[in-house]
């Protein structure tokens, strides 16, 4: 009764939206991956981002051709791990990077409305749609849909869930087969778990809170970040995947032929990743400079065909099980970057749905 009272107040938590307030921060080191300049240096770009190194490669290479001259640090993090030093730093009025990335727009959007980022203009940014641009100050760069992707060679025809209400029934339908082979977010690890679940149990309350029981039912496995799910599959570990970035999904499918991805039927929450200049950037204006590039045509052919794939204006990838146009058909739902995502930012409101999240989990969060 104790989980169903904890299910009960996560849904009804996730509907308010209330104000934000500070969360604390410790400074964590991230991973640095440096592009030397392709000619003799002039400046040096440094990035901070919540996002693969390996996606953002093909997009730093061809700036670098734009911009022979200029060397990029990219240094990469988890998504609560960048938020924190970002956060931490902007408090006490240092230096933090001349551009932050990140999957996890809403702490973006925290960080812009606590007075950290740069307001920025400009021929570019005003290609960005309405609802993947905050204030000219958080930019969306990409489409990302939330996805499932499972093993073609072991889960038979029939079991292919293509929607969240058929993920719950074949939990319900076949417990024994997929006790702890599902895997998904660990929210209390992951901003971008955190967000997706969060917006889960704003548009469909009911489905979510059945798929979240059918979840601690059948233990499905929490992991922090989509690599980890992703290898378990292939690893054979796992055998279906939740709420995974279309991006990542399809360049392991490309690596991989035995993993399939599917596009939810019922919605498909979509992602735009997040780009912020930090109020006390060091090289604001090399920071515009990439940003333009991101936004760019050019920049966006890249990302479509070598970095993330999806797109909002073109079909879905060669292979992924869903319909042409997600916007066209109406599943495709995006997450607006605006004040509406402070309400996830709350900290008490954050507290409670996470604590109330792990009620349900903590057996399979191993």
């Amino acid at each position: 009764m104790t989980a169903r009272r904890n299910l009960k107040s996560l849904l009804l938590l996730a509907a308010s939206l209330l104000a934000t307030t500070a969360l604390p921060a410790f400074a964590l080191e991230g991973e640095q991956t440096v592009f030397p300049a392709a000619a003799a240096e002039r400046a040096r770009l440094v990035i901070r981002g919540a996002t693969d190194v390996e996606a953002m490669r093909p997009l730093i290479l061809d700036f670098q051709r734009l911009a022979p001259d200029v060397t990029v640090e990219f240094n990469d993090y988890v998504t609560n791990d960048l938020f924190k030093e970002a956060e931490d730093a902007c408090a006490n009025q240092l230096a933090y990077g001349d551009l932050l990335l990140s999957s996890s727009v809403d702490q973006l959007v925290k960080l812009a409305n606590d007075g950290c980022a740069q307001e920025y203009r400009s021929p570019e940014t005003e290609r960005v749609a309405d609802w993947a641009n905050w204030r000219d100050e958080v930019f969306g760069f990409t489409f990302e849909p939330a996805v499932i992707v499972y093993d073609g060679e072991r889960v038979p025809p029939e079991d292919v869930p293509r929607s969240h209400v058929e993920i719950a029934e074949l939990l319900r339908s076949k417990p024994d087969v997929y006790r702890n082979r599902i895997g998904t977010y660990d929210v209390r690890a992951s901003g971008i778990g955190y967000l997706l679940a969060f917006h889960d149990a704003l548009q469909a309350p009911t489905t979510y809170g059945r798929l979240l029981e059918s979840f601690s039912r059948a233990d499905v496995v929490t992991r922090c970040c989509n690599s980890e799910v992703l290898g378990q599959i292939a690893s054979g570990r796992l055998l279906i995947a939740y709420n995974v970035l279309g991006s990542y999904a399809y360049a392991a499918a490309q690596r991989n032929p035995d993993l399939r991805v599917v596009i939810p039927r019922d919605y498909a929450l979509i992602l735009s990743r997040g780009a912020l200049i930090p109020d006390l950037a060091p090289n604001p204006a090399l920071a515009q400079r990439f940003l333009d590039y991101l936004l760019s045509p050019r920049g966006q052919k890249v990302a479509q065909e070598e970095a993330f794939y999806f797109s909002e204006n073109s079909p879905l990838p060669p292979g992924v099980d869903g319909p042409m146009s997600l916007i066209e058909s109406g599943i495709g739902r995006p997450i607006r970057v605006g004040p509406a995502l402070l309400a996830a930012q709350d900290r008490a409101t954050r507290e409670e749905f996470i604590r109330n999240w792990t009620s349900l989990f903590a057996p399979s969060a191993r």
